[in-house]
């Protein structure tokens, strides 16, 4: 094998052989092949893309380069849950915990934030105590005793992966489809779970920006869960706006107690009910997702679903009195910005709104950057609603000695006003996982 020739050979467009495919990913985890080869050869792959074949052979090698989860022990059909990430995702912190209550065993490995997205580990950091590194031996005990632990992603888990990640962030290639079919799956094959939630983000606030693209993506994870052998049930969600009311770290925690408790953004409950819905049915807890949404309905009025959480936290090491007390998210931070002009709100910018927290230091830009748990927004009003002059548009909570003035403006300049009142679908299209017929589907259209 020769790194030169296969790296041609997709820069020219071809199609490499499974051989190729495999050789190099064992080579770069080895550290046989150099940074800048491997960076050339997704760069070929961002511009000529992969076929299914390919991704499939470039998933399979990342997921042989580590280990697999055994959760045989763990009784139950285990379920897990993914997004592609988008600005006030806060659906793991409560749609797990509902379908946990509901009796599904759960093993969650979470990322960090990077960009504008949020990582859920860091949002579980913020909680006083809450170790999410965990052995291998006490994740799987704890899944046993209280059927939900959320940690961090193992590093024993493909680790070719890893290292292909960093590389496409430090060489843009990280909007390429094929690449990430093949990060997402080949974690989730060897994380021990025999069923798969994926929730695929579409819109400005998200790294799919095209519904055509989202729906390319969708359709590539759905075949690559199905030739694993992990039943894989795929969403086409919104990310036009903001999914919930907070971003941020501490605030995501604070808002995922709301919905808990059945409050919270309406956007962002809906969409939990609904994946919680799914992971329930995907379980066999449910025969349908009308039966799952009902079971987490039921565990937000009976108070399971919180229960649950607390029940995670503290066997993570975790302090939950904050929890009856009041919000994780320090109130002396907080400063209120006004509405300026009377009007509906018809648009909420994710993406400067996500910039603002980042200015703020609750965000990264690079991996390894430090944050501030604790600052972060949080919108008082949703899209659609009226709001008169000197309403609160939102809540932001900086850190002591920031530039006030000029945050406030810059968070403001999101929230966008109008003569009329203007809605957005939250979800687009669904893949259910019993239906095998992938290419020619009718897509299922939910307008909530």
């Amino acid at each position: 094998m020769n790194p030169v020739r296969i790296i041609e050979k997709k820069r020219d467009g071809k199609t490499l052989n499974p051989k190729e495919i495999q050789w190099m990913i064992q080579q770069y985890d080895e550290g046989s092949i150099p940074d800048y080869q491997m960076a050339a050869l997704l760069m070929a792959i961002y511009y000529q893309g992969m076929n299914d074949e390919e991704i499939w052979t470039m998933t399979c090698a990342m997921a042989a380069s580590g280990d697999t989860i055994d959760l045989s022990s763990v009784p139950g059909i285990k379920v897990d849950k993914h997004s592609t990430g988008g600005v006030g995702d806060t659906v793991t912190l409560a749609a797990l915990p509902l379908a946990a209550a509901a009796g599904v065993p759960i093993l969650k490995m979470s990322g960090r934030a990077l960009g504008i997205t949020g990582g859920t580990a860091d949002k579980l950091e913020s909680i006083p105590g809450y170790r999410t590194a965990l052995p291998e031996d006490q994740m799987i005990r704890q899944v046993q005793q209280c059927r939900l632990a959320m940690v961090t992603q193992s590093s024993r888990l493909a680790p070719a992966d890893g290292q292909i990640y960093s590389l496409r962030d430090a060489t843009a290639t990280v909007e390429s489809i094929p690449l990430i079919a093949a990060s997402i799956m080949s974690k989730k094959i060897v994380s021990g779970s025999e069923a798969l939630i994926l929730d695929v983000k579409c819109g400005r606030g998200a790294f799919m920006k095209d519904v055509r693209q989202a729906e390319e993506l969708a359709r590539i994870l759905r075949r690559i869960g199905n030739l694993a052998g992990l039943p894989t049930t795929v969403f086409l969600t919104d990310m036009t706006v903001p999914l919930g009311q907070a971003i941020g770290n501490s605030v995501e925690v604070d808002e995922a107690v709301e919905v808990l408790r059945g409050r919270g953004s309406c956007r962002l409950r809906s969409l939990c009910i609904i994946l919680a819905g799914a992971m329930i049915k995907a379980g066999g807890v449910a025969s349908s997702q009308a039966e799952g949404e009902e079971k987490a309905k039921n565990g937000i009025t009976s108070g399971s679903g919180l229960e649950q959480f607390k029940q995670c936290i503290e066997a993570q090491g975790g302090d939950t009195q904050w929890i009856d007390k009041g919000q994780l998210t320090p109130k002396t931070r907080c400063v209120t910005v006004y509405a300026q002009k009377s009007g509906y709100i018809t648009d909420i910018d994710p993406v400067i709104l996500a910039e603002t927290v980042i200015r703020m230091g609750g965000g990264r830009m690079k991996k390894g950057d430090p944050i501030d748990h604790f600052v972060g927004l949080r919108l008082k009003q949703d899209m659609g609603t009226f709001v008169h002059t000197g309403d609160p548009l939102l809540n932001l909570y900086m850190p002591q000695g920031g530039d006030w003035k000029s945050i406030e403006s810059q968070a403001e300049s999101a929230v966008r006003m109008g003569e009329n009142p203007r809605s957005l679908p939250l979800i687009y299209k669904m893949w259910e996982s019993d239906n095998n017929d992938l290419e020619n589907q009718d897509f299922r259209t939910i307008i909530k």
